[in-house]
């Protein structure tokens, strides 16, 4: 059968992030493929628009909230007739999602939130606190993802650090992206901190700054220890490598502000070496032996 949404999903994901392509053909539930290829490509579209096709605040506030609606109807099944081929793909995906208060519901609002904030976000400061919600809703979302695409139905366990993992890798990214989402007017470094010391997030060299990045990284790794301890005790071992391979593609970005003395850069090019793809070739192998040596344990 032809799945338009399907094929359009596809080719955005394999477009916009190869390891999520073939993170999702090696790994989600067989049958569910296709709906976590429009998760993704739906999301990256409208983060694009919200970060790099809206014009001005007024077009970025008009599209967001124009996505809530359409949320909104989908989960009552009303399904509008003006759709354009992106939210197609929402909207078939939200027609497959059958169970109530599901993870994919989760993810979706909790995404879109984050959407939702950064239309709003764009050339002001932000607080302490919205930066903790930010990441905290981020990690819910993406944590409610992968358990709803892997292993959907497991009872996995709801504990404090479930979704620690995802948290560490938001705080990694946005001090991944902060000089270039900076510079479009995207500030990730709280204004309370920013006003005690004097300085602008765009000073990199600074003392205060680089000590700031520092404190980031030290919480990052935290998280990603409590993390992958949560992780270890899962008995999906897809779900295992998954979280584990997040974590990878995060924590050679924390290797190397820690080599550059907390000196942000503009661009990080981890993701394209050969020993970060060898990582996590050797991951996958790693794991599954430490799992299959557990189970005969027990």
């Amino acid at each position: 059968m032809i799945d338009p949404t399907g094929t359009l999903a596809q080719s955005i994901t394999r477009v916009g992030s190869k390891q999520t392509y073939y993170t999702v053909r090696l790994m989600v539930d067989r049958g569910l493929e296709n709906d976590c290829y429009r998760a993704y490509a739906y999301f990256r579209w409208a983060d694009d628009v919200v970060d790099l096709s809206a014009q001005s605040s007024d077009e970025r506030i008009s599209f967001i909230r124009r996505q809530g609606d359409l949320i909104d109807r989908l989960y009552r099944s009303e399904r509008p007739d003006d759709l354009t081929r992106e939210e197609e793909m929402v909207a078939d995906l939200i027609g497959h999602d059958r169970e109530e208060n599901s993870g994919l519901q989760s993810f979706i609002r909790n995404f879109l939130a984050i959407l939702e904030f950064d239309a709003y976000r764009k050339g002001r400061l932000i607080s302490q606190q919205e930066l903790t919600w930010y990441s905290n809703c981020l990690g819910k979302s993406v944590t409610d993802c992968i358990q709803y695409f892997i292993g959907n139905g497991h009872p996995y366990p709801d504990t404090d650090s479930r979704c620690l993992a995802a948290t560490a890798a938001h705080i990694t990214h946005m001090l991944r992206d902060m000089v270039l989402d900076t510079a479009d007017g995207y500030i990730n470094i709280p204004r309370e901190y920013l006003a005690a010391h004097g300085i602008g997030p765009e000073d990199v060299d600074s003392r205060a700054l680089r000590a700031w990045v520092r404190g980031r990284v030290e919480q990052a790794r935290q998280y990603f220890h409590q993390g992958k301890g949560y992780l270890d005790e899962l008995d999906v071992l897809r779900c295992k490598i998954v979280g584990y391979w997040y974590c990878a593609r995060f924590e050679g970005v924390l290797d190397t502000i820690e080599r550059d003395d907390y000196v942000l850069r503009a661009v990080y090019n981890e993701r394209r070496r050969l020993s970060t793809w060898l990582k996590i070739a050797w991951l996958g192998v790693s794991l599954t032996l430490r799992h299959v040596a557990r189970r005969a344990v027990r």
